[in-house]
């Protein structure tokens, strides 16, 4: 969950299923038989196998959903997290007031009080890689994973990614029992899904409904972009439901429970599902690459709506009307133009943005896309290499040890002892970029990124890239620490 605690974004929105108060989203699966025997996309980076069960069995006139339901219960897991929220810093303790506080040796206390939370996970490959929700993780301090057998492991957290609300997990065991991958974009409405988790702290819970909808649009506060594609779902699912299964009746994974339309923050009747085919990919590229590839056509555009098809003379009823275009365009690059209305990609039908950016979402910079488009009433084919978010072709991989120019280390304990700290990281190198421009220099202690306390180096990534994925305009960002020798320095980055 975002910030550890459930978000229901506006009076009447969108609840993000998360960690503290988490939900999940279940839907209903389709009658038909198993023999998938990997994951789809970008499945060969874990390994995972088919579940094997025949569902030619079915009750009266609906698919029997036993089977998949008792298998799929075993690769679903509770996820416990541990993290710290940031309180105002006006608020002083008002026994600190009267007696004085206790002090830290010359240090600012950490503005923060440690919170826990729940959430919900799915094994996805035999030797402990575990899928997941980014808002059930973020800020976590420590994750534990307890499976349905009751035992409990320390799980590290591989990497996230805040748009798509994916993250991946691991932990260090064998054997472990998995759902088999199947394929979101075949998902029709109307199809029986299964949603499996733990809502309200409730282990191993399942709840099932139809596929409502599908490349349903919508946008979680903080995110740097919509997210677009979910599976809409009338399965019931509550808080601790975030990052459990959504399984069709052959027992294939096909999504990971997100989000649900709530006044109240607990099951109204809608959930969202993230489709495993675009999770898959997320979790495939942070495993091999250490960051998410995303590939981008560089476009701006617009559902067809009746208003747009009368202003731009348009002569289809649906798909995405181009309207302009980025600085360095893999579509213009193909020969697209403005006003043309993108009707398919790789022969699959566009009906809206939510859609196509499922399509594209699949996709690495580099990878070439067939994308149909009509002009005018008049359907041509382009061939588009897509780029990545820089312009450039080429695959993008992340250094975890580097930070905006510079290289960072962990502190040992002996360390930390002897700095008088518990928490830190340590700059051991600045090359050119953002840390080298701000002044700090080799040898500098990060205590806290805007008062954000930074006990790893994977807390400084992860609030600098909420920083840059703000949708505030803030570009700036205060680093607190210390050199060895030397008091208290504070350093300003823009980031802009």
């Amino acid at each position: 969950m975002k910030r550890i605690h459930q978000m229901v974004l506006g009076f009447v929105g969108v609840a993000l299923v998360s960690a503290s108060v988490s939900a999940g989203v279940y839907t209903f699966m389709e009658h038909r038989s198993s023999t998938t025997s990997d994951m789809g996309v970008d499945g060969g980076a874990f390994r995972n196998t088919a579940l094997g069960f025949d569902m030619s069995r079915s009750v009266g006139n609906a698919p029997d959903l036993v089977p998949a339901a008792e298998a799929s219960v075993h690769s679903v897991v509770h996820i416990k997290v541990e993290g710290e929220q940031q309180i105002d810093q006006s608020y002083m303790d008002p026994f600190e007031f009267f007696f004085g506080g206790g002090g830290s040796g010359g240090f600012d206390r950490p503005s923060s009080r440690p919170v826990v939370g729940y959430g919900s996970g799915v094994i996805i490959s035999t030797d402990g890689y575990i899928i997941t929700n980014n808002h059930v993780i973020d800020n976590a301090n420590k994750i534990s994973v307890t499976l349905n057998d009751n035992r409990t492991f320390s799980a590290k957290l591989i990497g996230s990614d805040r748009s798509t609300d994916i993250a991946l997990l691991k932990v260090d065991e064998d054997d472990l029992p998995t759902i088999p991958f199947g394929n979101s974009d075949a998902l029709k409405v109307g199809e029986w899904v299964l949603a499996v988790g733990n809502p309200f702290n409730l282990t191993s819970t399942v709840t099932a409904g139809i596929v409502s909808a599908k490349a349903r649009s919508t946008v979680s506060e903080g995110n740097a972009a919509n997210i677009g594609g979910f599976i809409q779902t009338d399965a019931a699912v509550n808080p601790g439901n975030s990052g459990g299964a959504l399984v069709n009746a052959a027992g294939e994974l096909v999504g990971i429970n997100t989000m649900i339309y709530s006044q109240t923050g607990n099951y109204a009747g809608y959930s969202f599902a993230v489709p495993i085919n675009r999770a898959a990919k997320v979790v495939a590229d942070i495993k091999k690459f250490g960051t998410v590839q995303r590939a981008v056509l560089g476009i701006q555009g617009n559902d067809v709506t009746g208003d747009l098809k009368e202003k731009f003379g348009l002569k289809v009823n649906e798909g995405v009307v181009v309207t302009g275009f980025s600085e360095r365009s893999a579509a213009f690059s193909a020969g697209m133009e403005e006003h043309d209305v993108i009707i398919s990609v790789d022969g699959k039908s566009v009906k809206n943005m939510a859609q196509l950016q499922d399509f594209i979402s699949i996709h690495r910079p580099g990878e070439k896309v067939a994308v149909e488009i009509n002009r005018k009433g008049s359907v041509k084919s382009l061939t588009v290499t897509l780029k990545n978010e820089e312009g450039g072709e080429q695959i993008i991989k992340n250094d975890p040890q580097s930070l905006l120019g510079a290289q960072l280390r962990s502190l040992s304990n002996e360390q930390k002892r002897s700095y008088g700290v518990s928490y830190g990281i340590a700059v051991a190198k600045v090359s050119s970029g953002k840390f080298k421009e701000a002044g700090i220099k080799e040898g500098f202690i990060i205590l806290s990124i805007n008062n954000v306390p930074i006990r790893s180096i994977e807390d400084a990534h992860r609030v600098i890239k909420r920083v840059q994925q703000s949708r505030r305009g803030d570009t700036g960002v205060m680093v607190k620490g210390f050199y060895p020798n030397g008091r208290m320095k504070y350093y300003a980055i823009d980031l802009s």
